[in-house]
């Protein structure tokens, strides 16, 4: 065994038990007791009275498992009809060891029936016989995009940011990217317009954490989501070409998520019971303000912004959202979102808080705090003085979502409105003739017309986010913590990313693939790029317009993962017959509304055929099919189903998939999660046995009187393999491949 073998197993078995922990097994040492954190809590009176050993058994329990079904797509109706009709209804008289099973119910609060939660453990679901359809089935779409095995209280920011197809995100903290996922989905809430307005750029401190973000972010095959790598308290304002001249870029909306002591996530994170103290909050306070004021910096006037975490403590919730209300000077205020999510409870935010000392000690003001602990505790920790100025701030419409109330985590959000530019950046910075900003006190070269940011659109307009004139909160250790971070250089760390290379109307790539393709004159050109300056280009990717003009204008000032959808990659075999790019399957919907050739029209049985064999003949598509496949010539085509009304027991969703037209064969090239899920869509069941040794169909009849077919994944009796299996670039081709784009990194 190799040195590499032998430290994943030493991993693999430390982690076990932490796997198992989150859903109350393993870590026998461990007592869900901590004798502190229920001091703490009384004495802050978060909790309604009488209602204390309630919220702390339910501490002790083990989280719901909870998923959302991706709302975005036109078949997260047919993924919800499959869940309800089939698998609740298998759940619901359930018995194991003697136990019987509650039926999974959606979440009242979360809109259209699309998320939902069950009693069962995590343990149960996979390790369960009987559930073993199931936590097949939560897998395989969880990989294909479909489902996400989401947190009920992390579904809440997005949905009270209120997002818009054409509004600019940033989400500030993002990894590991369920809630950026959200935030994808709402922009593409019409499906029929392939590049929406508005985009999503994903950030997060963490390198390696990036790249989980980039994972969850490609499975919705977005060009409008772009992941970067910064440090959030800091992060770099970017520009834009705006009518010929630079602006500085605004976003509409923001997700402040910001990095907490987690003691809402006892439930699963069973660590926190052993490690919790309060001086976590104390030393996350200052970072906390940092990020939330960076963040309105960069909200454009009228925009929302959403402060959340996953810890109860007021020194992380209220005393972070009063510090910015009362720095910002009217600029922002709270919004009441008590409206928004009908049949969500919880509890308003307090006005009055205390603060602890891990020794115990107690204070109410900063002017109790001994000076010895003044680096340790700031006066924005505290709650306002002047009852006026506290009932101004409406801190009761900061919202606490308590774990008994409705079985979840524990958790903190409050939606912030800006109503006019923060005061410090009233003034204009001082820009250079590149649009950098001048050191503060420093020479300053007085900017072209062109280059000056307009009245009201100079928030956060310093590349380096440093801001003339900038308050700076007096006290020891000159802490900044409620004004603009200092500037910061950027360093890059983490891998070194491939650039970012946008082709040109008339590079020479375009020739055949226009023609092959035939492709619309509206298709966007400039919007293609790829990932390298020398060689053959391997892959081809499209961004939408505005991303584009983001990556333009700020290659130097931003480190970019990733960002766009792969839409082409090269297939050599290609060539020779007519076009050396073949079609990509995560970017059939963003390209197909361009393409106007090698287009296919597909029945369900067709589908159903070329899903579930290897390489059909030509013969085995229903005579329509056949008739457009014997006249057209081989290499990559799309096939493309058209729901219709008239026979509801069929899908009521578009289906497009990328294959390949042989001589005598045809082939579906999408990858083996997608193969499922679109067959599930059919009606069919596919499912491996519990040793994994291949693959079973269900048996019997689908819901809606949809007919199962047997499912031969590895059909070679027609002996068409060969002749159908285009060369390179073709890893997306077999039906048992896990992933589509594995040759690369930066596919991701």
């Amino acid at each position: 065994m190799g040195k590499r073998s032998r430290q994943r197993n030493r991993n693999q078995n430390q982690n076990s038990g932490r796997e198992n922990a989150g859903w109350g097994a393993g870590y026998a040492d461990i007592v869900k007791e901590n004798k502190l954190f229920e001091h703490y809590y009384k004495e802050q009176g978060l909790v309604p009275e009488g209602e204390f050993e309630q919220f702390m058994e339910a501490m002790r329990e083990p989280l719901p498992a909870t998923i959302r079904i991706t709302g975005y797509k036109s078949h997260a109706r047919e993924i919800l009809h499959c869940l309800k009709e089939k698998y609740f209804k298998d759940l619901q008289e359930l018995d194991i060891d003697g136990q019987k099973i509650e039926a999974p119910r959606p979440l009242s609060w979360y809109p259209d029936e699309l998320a939902w939660h069950t009693s069962m453990s995590r343990k149960i679901i996979r390790k369960s016989p009987l559930l073993e359809k199931f936590h097949q089935f939560l897998v395989s779409e969880t990989e294909s995009g479909n489902i996400s095995r989401q947190e009920a209280v992390s579904m809440i920011p997005p949905l009270l940011l209120k997002i818009e197809p054409h509004h600019r995100i940033l989400d500030m903290c993002a990894a590991p990217g369920s809630k950026t996922a959200q935030l994808i989905e709402m922009l593409h809430a019409d499906m029929d317009v392939p590049f929406p307005e508005g985009f999503v750029i994903a950030n997060d401190v963490d390198n390696k954490r990036c790249y989980l973000l980039v994972h969850q972010a490609k499975r919705l095959n977005s060009p409008c989501i772009m992941v970067i790598n910064h440090d959030a308290s800091c992060i770099p304002a970017l520009q834009v070409d705006s009518e010929g001249k630079k602006d500085v870029l605004l976003y509409d909306r923001v997700l402040c998520d910001v990095p907490c002591s987690g003691d809402g996530t006892m439930r699963k994170n069973i660590d926190v019971w052993k490690k919790w103290t309060t001086s976590n909050s104390l030393h996350l306070h200052g970072l906390q303000l940092r990020i939330a004021v960076r963040g309105v910096e960069q909200l454009a006037v009228g925009g929302r912004m959403v402060y959340s975490t996953c810890s109860l403590n007021p020194i992380e919730d209220e005393a972070v959202i009063a510090a910015l209300l009362e720095k910002s000077e009217g600029a922002l205020e709270l919004d009441d979102a008590s409206a928004d999510l009908p049949g969500l409870r919880y509890m308003p935010g307090v006005t009055s808080w205390k603060l602890m000392t891990k020794e115990g000690q107690w204070y109410g003001d900063w002017s109790e705090v001994p000076k010895a602990r003044h680096t340790q505790i700031r006066p924005t920790m505290f709650p306002p003085k002047d009852p006026e100025k506290v009932s101004s701030m409406h801190l009761e419409r900061c919202m606490r979502i308590l774990p008994h109330h409705q079985n979840t985590g524990g958790f903190f959000v409050a939606v912030l409105v800006k109503k006019a530019p923060m005061p410090w950046n009233k003034r204009h910075p001082k820009l250079r003739k590149d649009g950098s900003a001048a050191p503060t006190g420093g020479p300053a070269v007085t900017p072209s017309p062109a280059d000056t940011p307009q009245e009201g659109e100079v928030e956060g307009g310093v590349p380096e986010g440093k801001v003339d004139g900038a308050p700076q909160e007096t006290g020891a250790a000159g802490d900044r913590a409620c004004g603009p971070p200092p500037s910061k250089k950027l360093k890059l760390f983490g891998y070194k990313e491939d650039p970012f290379v946008f082709l040109t109307e008339d590079d020479p790539v375009f020739s055949t693939i226009q023609s092959f393709y035939d492709l619309s004159p509206k298709f966007p050109k400039l919007n293609v790029l790829t990932r390298t300056h020398e060689g053959k280009k391997r892959h081809l990717y499209m961004v939408s317009k505005e991303l584009r003009n983001v990556l333009l204008n700020n290659s130097e000032r931003m480190k970019v993962i990733n960002t766009g959808v792969k839409v082409w990659s090269r297939n050599s075999d290609g060539e020779e017959f007519g076009c050396a790019f073949r079609l990509a399957q995560e970017g059939i919907y963003t390209l197909q509304p361009y393409i106007r050739s090698r287009i296919i029209r597909v029945s369900v049985n067709d589908i159903k055929v070329l899903l579930t064999q290897e390489n059909p003949f030509l013969s085995k598509l229903e005579e329509d099919a056949h008739a457009q496949a014997k006249q057209m010539g081989m290499g990559s085509i799309v096939l493309k189903f058209i729901p219709s009304p008239e026979t509801p027991t069929e899908p009521q969703c578009p289906i497009q998939l990328c294959g390949w037209r042989g001589k005598t064969s045809i082939r579906a090239f999408v990858s083996r999660n997608e193969r499922l899920h679109y067959l599930r869509m059919l009606g069919v069941e596919v499912f491996r046995d519990k040793q994994g040794l291949g693959q079973k169909k269900e048996e019997e009849g689908a819901p809606g009187g949809r007919e199962g077919v047997e499912v031969d994944e590895r059909d070679k009796e027609e002996g068409e393999a060969a002749e159908a299996e285009p060369g390179d670039g073709s890893e997306q081709g077999s039906s048992g491949a896990e992933d589509g784009s594995s040759s690369r990194r930066n596919d991701s």
